[in-house]
């Protein structure tokens, strides 16, 4: 793509025309946000509205609710691919907003509000600008953009298979196979408008830790009859802490450890007889990962046997470390860079920080070379470090990121198919 090509051009002015009706998508989405598998309204609006552009394939139901739809350029060439998530999360708005959540579901056997607390409804409704932008160009495109609107990012219900995993066991990278995809969050950690990126490990794996501690109930008022496994998992939860701080190379990559939940007893003076333990595991290459999880078990059941009680440790992978393609990252960098520098709004490009957060995007990129970047979404009178963050009941999305969103992805989707001409 040269300086003199009208296409970034046009695209800025289809973007400019869109910015009312991508905003109006958004809340729109985000007053009726559902949950993981469940996002059978926000298909329906989206799977309408790619036939209505003309697209020349539209599948619905891949992964329960997703759906991929097909643009063919004008001109022959490659394929690419654009990704947008579509799922809420069991969260209760706390936001003072005119379209603001009232939604209520059921949740792996419980009623909870649904808000859209991580931005999946800025995704939906950026992917659907880029949608009405490419359309309109399609005679001038070179090769072929393949959409992909996916459920249940943020895990499916328990017992249920689902998210970008599942989309790729139905086929949603085949027939045709991109050669590259992309995709953005909107994060409360930048400004509004400002685009974020960083080359190779850019968001941690993600691992579900449970231990369970058995020891012997017994009164309170003598513990020596039993096994405490109170103090057992206490011990083992201090002992965790060691593995980060003195058993990895943390000069390689970071990680973390984490127990969020501990459930044991149910009165002041029983020892229970056992007591569960739930947890994270976060890392940034795959190697330290599997490292964590063996002593992770070695720790516990250490811990466990030496004060006479015994544990069951269980780990289970959720979403590999997100890694951008270096390769595809560098060539792709000027035209977000171009993007984040023109437009209305111009706020500028900068390398983020490695993320501690997990982005089921990882299954794609291991298939396909990928880029997953970030675009902000905080007012300019708030500083990003003091925000609400993503995942909270009062996350709060400055809609003049959208139209940056739009633009980025459309850019690097004709950039791409057009580097592939030579």
């Amino acid at each position: 793509m040269t300086a003199a090509d009208p296409l970034p051009d046009r695209i800025a002015a289809r973007v400019a025309e869109l910015e009312a009706q991508v905003i109006a998508w958004r809340r729109g989405l985000h007053q009726h946000p559902e949950l993981g598998n469940r996002e059978f309204r926000t298909a329906a609006l989206v799977a309408e509205h790619l036939r209505a552009l003309g697209f020349d394939e539209v599948k619905t139901g891949v992964a329960h609710t997703g759906v991929v739809g097909l643009l063919k350029g004008g001109r022959p060439g490659g394929v690419v691919a654009l990704r947008a998530d579509m799922d809420g999360l069991p969260v209760s708005e706390e936001v003072d907003l005119p379209f603001a959540s009232k939604a209520r579901a059921v949740w792996n056997g419980e009623e909870v509000g649904v808000m859209h607390a991580c931005g999946h409804d800025c995704h939906v409704a950026i992917l659907m600008g880029v949608a009405s932008v490419l359309a309109g160009l399609r005679a001038d495109i070179s090769g072929s953009v393949k959409f992909i609107f996916q459920p249940a990012e943020e895990m499916p219900p328990e017992g249920e298979e689902g998210g970008a995993e599942l989309m790729i066991k139905e086929g949603a990278l085949q027939n045709p196979t991109p050669g590259a995809i992309f995709g953005l969050h909107v994060t409360s950690r930048l400004p509004a408008g400002v685009i974020g990126y960083r080359p190779g490990p850019t968001m941690a794996s993600s691992d579900k830790l449970r231990i369970t501690v058995h020891g012997r109930q017994t009164h309170g008022a003598a513990p020596w009859l039993g096994v405490d496994p109170i103090v057992t998992s206490a011990q083992i939860v201090l002992g965790l802490q060691t593995i980060v701080s003195r058993n990895l190379d943390l000069n390689r990559e970071p990680a973390v450890v984490t127990i969020g939940a501990i459930k044991g007893g149910v009165r002041e003076n029983i020892i229970p007889d056992s007591v569960e333990m739930r947890g994270t595991i976060r890392s940034f290459d795959e190697g330290m990962r599997d490292a964590i999880h063996e002593r992770v078990t070695e720790l516990a059941e250490g811990i466990s046997g030496a004060a006479r009680a015994s544990c069951r440790v269980c780990i289970t992978k959720n979403y590999p470390v997100t890694v951008n393609d270096p390769v595809l990252t560098e060539q792709m960098v000027p035209t977000l860079t171009r993007v984040a520098s023109t437009g209305p709004r111009p706020m500028g490009i900068e390398v983020v920080p490695k993320v501690t957060g997990a982005e089921d995007f990882s299954f794609f990129q291991r298939l396909i070379p990928g880029l997953f970047f970030f675009v902000g979404v905080t007012p300019p009178d708030v500083d990003p470090a003091q925000a609400d963050s993503n995942h909270s009941p009062r996350f709060f999305a400055d809609e003049r990121g959208l139209e940056v969103g739009v633009r980025a992805l459309a850019n690097l989707a004709v950039d791409y198919l057009a580097s592939l001409q030579g």
